[in-house]
């Protein structure tokens, strides 16, 4: 899990929308190049899972609470202070979340590094970009 990513700097100016979450997936690998980020954000998917487990066997609020705060807390503070870039929460929400299911999947297969490695060496074909914003 601690490969990183290559960086390229990018305008969202003028770039299309993603229309797929296929397209999707390889620009939100590019926005946890770091691999500080990819573990606050596993971290945080952790403490969610834990969370929401909690919720169904206690019924006690609190553990919804501390899903959220334990889930973006982190990977908010991680896009904030390692990443310098804005989470992709704000602008594909849905896509945001399955990607980060994936991501912790395929962590607990020991799986990241090799689709990281994948998508960097130009196999996936896809060429890393911001996400515009959606109008």
């Amino acid at each position: 899990m601690d490969q990183k990513v290559s960086q390229s700097p990018q305008s969202q100016q003028n770039t299309p929308a993603i229309e797929t979450f296929e397209d999707f997936w390889p620009y939100y690998l590019g926005e946890h190049r770091d691999p500080r980020t990819r573990q606050l954000h596993i971290f945080g998917t952790a403490v969610a899972i834990g969370s929401l487990a909690a919720y169904a066997v206690t019924r006690r609020p609190g553990f919804l609470v501390s899903a959220l705060a334990g889930s973006y807390g982190p990977a908010w503070l991680s896009h904030a202070v390692v990443e310098h870039n804005k989470p992709a929460t704000f602008t594909y929400p849905w896509w945001s979340l399955r990607a980060d299911l994936k991501m912790f999947s395929l962590w607990l297969d020991g799986q990241l590094g090799r689709e990281l490695a994948r998508q960097t060496t130009g196999t996936c074909a896809q060429e890393r970009r911001p996400v515009p914003v959606r109008k």
